[in-house]
């Protein structure tokens, strides 16, 4: 994944702030009892899509978080809208240098911190199908012409109250719309490999589960064939507000 944040920066008010804390400790806790009961979120409802860090030996730390709202969430998919002036959390070097200009041999081992920074980009749609080992965003550009499906490898979401938890695995696709495709990050798989991030086993089935998808790809099935590119958001939807405990550690997660 080499999008790891948007463009610029800046906080959201003091105010929005508390207001954003109250609603997601209430949604939290209105979704957290009937979690077991396998509760769905609604259409409409925002939730936070999250990634951690590759900790050796450890559950890591979230380093990516992004507000998002629920387009459908059934037994077969979960489809959210991440709207363009988000703000979302990323990671950047701890001097604050974007993480993609340090050298690829010492990306993944130079100290890191996280800030908050807007997606100045075009929204994005994450389509994610239960238990697949990855997701697929679509990019649009001017006038809705969509850009291209970008599959991002990754470990199957685990769901808890607020939303979906997952850990990135660097190596990713791009789609096009006359269905031609390539892989990209290829050099960052390799590095986080040699950096001790990924053992053999690991990144062999990192690349099982791509291969899997280009399957996907290649016989043009779902979520490819299924129309998404002709979605459009709900014009009453607004943008959801990065909680202040955005890392907050879920009270339980489910696959």
């Amino acid at each position: 994944m080499t999008g790891t944040g948007g463009r610029g920066g800046g906080s959201a008010r003091s105010s929005a702030r508390g207001a954003a804390r109250g609603a997601a400790r209430s949604a939290e806790r209105t979704v957290e009892r009937g979690t077991a009961e396998g509760v769905r979120w609604a259409p409409g409802e925002q939730i936070l899509w999250r990634y951690r860090d590759h900790a050796p030996g450890a559950k890591g730390a979230v380093h990516i978080c992004r507000p998002v709202t629920v387009v459908t969430d059934t037994d077969d998919l979960l489809a959210v809208w991440m709207a363009p002036g988000t703000e979302c959390v990323k990671p950047v070097l701890a001097d604050g240098t974007p993480v993609h200009e340090e050298p690829l041999a010492t990306r993944y081992t130079a100290p890191r911190t996280t800030v908050r920074s807007r997606w100045f980009g075009a929204g994005v749609l994450k389509l994610a199908r239960p238990g697949e080992p990855w997701s697929v965003w679509l990019f649009w550009g001017p006038g809705w012409r969509l850009k291209n499906w970008y599959v991002n490898l990754e470990e199957p979401r685990s769901r808890w109250a607020g939303g979906v938890d997952s850990v990135d695995h660097f190596l990713d696709i791009a789609v096009y719309p006359d269905r031609s495709w390539k892989w990209l990050d290829e050099d960052e798989f390799a590095q986080a490999q040699r950096s001790g991030l990924m053992d053999p086993e690991q990144a062999r089935r990192v690349r099982d589960a791509g291969r899997a998808a280009v399957d996907v790809i290649r016989a043009w099935g779902p979520p490819f064939s299924e129309g998404w590119q002709d979605w459009r958001p709900d014009p009453a939807w607004g943008v959801p507000a990065l909680p202040e405990d955005w890392d907050r550690t879920p009270a339980h997660m489910t696959s």
